[in-house]
C-alpha cells in the first residue's frame, strides 16, 4: 500500500510538472482571436483569406483561432466569450451589428484582452472596451456613390435602395452618406428601400418583387454592397430592363465581378472597400505590443472605379 501511494504521488506529480511545463510551452507565443461575422460572399472571404494569410506568416511568434459567428449575433456573442475563456492575448473583431455585442466587449475588458474592431464598428468607447476600429469611412463611400449617380443622371433619378445586414454600422452609414449626397437634388428620390442582407441571391429576389411593384418608375439602384448590385442586375435583365441604359446601378466594394459589370456597362460605379486587412491588423497590433500609441480610428483610403479606370485595376481585384 505505501508503495502505491509513493507511485500515486509521484505520477500526480509528473503530470503536474508536464503540465505546468505545457504552459510554460504555451505562454512563448501569444494567442490572436480572430471573430468573423461569417464567411459566405467574395468579400467576407477575401477577408478571412487576407488575415489567415498573414497570420501564417507569423506563425512563430502568434497561436491563430478564428471562430464563424455564420451570421448570427447571438453566436458571435458566444464566440467572443470561447476566446476569452481560451485565454487569448488579442482579439480581432468583425461585429455582426453594431448593438448587441457591449456585453462581450465588456467582458473582454475585464480579462484585460484588447479588441481591435475591423472593418465594422461596435457600440463602445475607443481606449475603454476597444484599441481602434480599422476600416473605411462608410458614410464616405455612400457620398460617393450618391454624388456619382447624380451625375450621371443629371439630378433626376427615381431610387431603389438595396441595404446591407439591418443594425450593422456599414448599412446605417452607407445609407446616411447616400442620402446626404442627393439631399440637395430634389429630383432624385429614393421610391423603395430594403434589405437583402449583403446577398447576391437575396438581393435577386427582392428585385424582383420590387420590379413587380415599381415597374418602369425605377430609373437606379443604389446597391450597399457589390453583390447586391449584381443581384439586382440579374433581376433587371431577366424583367427585360437594360442595366446601364434604363437603370443606372451603382454599389461599394470593388470586387473583380463587379469592375467586369462595369466594363460591360452595366454597373455603373463601385466604391472601394478593401477586404485585405491582415498585413494593416497585424501591424497595428504589434505597435500596440510594443507600447505605441494607437489612433481611436484608422480609416483606408478607397478608389472609386468606372468606367474611366476599371480595365486598369480589374486584373487586381479580389
Amino acid at each position: 500500500m505505501p508503495k502505491l501511494l509513493v507511485f500515486s504521488a509521484y505520477v500526480a506529480i509528473a503530470i503536474s510538472a508536464f503540465s505546468l511545463s505545457g504552459c510554460i510551452r504555451e505562454k512563448t507565443k501569444k494567442i490572436v482571436g480572430f471573430s468573423q461575422t461569417e464567411n459566405i460572399g467574395p468579400w467576407r472571404i477575401a477577408e478571412t483569406n487576407s488575415i489567415k494569410e498573414e497570420a501564417a506568416k507569423h506563425k512563430k511568434t502568434y497561436d491563430f483561432l478564428i471562430t464563424d459567428a455564420q451570421g448570427q449575433t447571438s453566436k458571435q456573442f458566444a464566440d467572443i466569450e470561447d476566446l476569452i475563456a481560451r485565454q487569448v492575448d488579442v482579439i480581432f473583431l468583425a461585429p455582426r451589428e453594431y448593438e448587441g455585442l457591449t456585453p462581450a466587449l465588456e467582458a473582454a475588458r475585464a480579462a484585460k484582452i484588447p479588441i481591435f474592431l475591423i472593418d465594422r464598428e461596435a457600440a463602445g468607447r475607443p481606449g475603454e472596451h476597444f484599441v481602434s476600429f480599422l476600416g473605411s469611412d462608410f458614410i464616405a463611400q455612400g457620398r460617393r456613390v450618391g454624388e456619382w449617380l447624380a451625375k450621371a443622371t443629371d439630378g433626376k433619378a427615381s431610387i431603389v435602395e438595396l441595404t446591407g445586414t439591418a443594425g450593422s454600422s456599414v448599412a446605417i452609414d452607407r445609407a446616411k452618406g447616400f442620402r446626404n449626397a442627393i439631399a440637395t437634388y430634389p429630383n432624385m428620390k429614393i421610391i423603395a428601400t430594403q434589405t437583402a442582407d449583403f446577398s447576391r441571391a437575396a438581393a435577386v429576389r427582392v428585385m424582383e418583387n420590387i420590379i413587380q411593384a415599381k415597374g418602369s418608375d425605377i430609373t437606379a439602384v443604389y446597391a450597399h454592397n457589390d453583390e447586391m448590385a449584381l443581384g439586382a442586375i440579374q433581376a433587371l435583365k431577366s424583367a427585360g430592363m437594360k442595366p446601364g441604359k434604363d437603370v443606372m446601378v451603382g454599389s461599394i466594394d470593388g470586387q473583380k465581378a463587379a469592375l467586369e459589370a462595369i466594363i460591360r456597362g452595366e454597373l455603373g460605379v463601385s466604391v472601394e472597400s478593401n477586404p485585405r486587412f491582415g498585413p494593416l491588423v497585424f501591424a497595428t497590433m504589434e505597435e500596440y505590443f510594443a507600447g505605441k500609441k494607437i489612433p481611436p480610428r484608422i480609416i483606408l483610403k478607397d478608389r472609386l472605379f468606372d468606367v474611366t479606370n476599371a480595365k486598369d485595376f480589374v486584373n487586381e481585384a479580389y
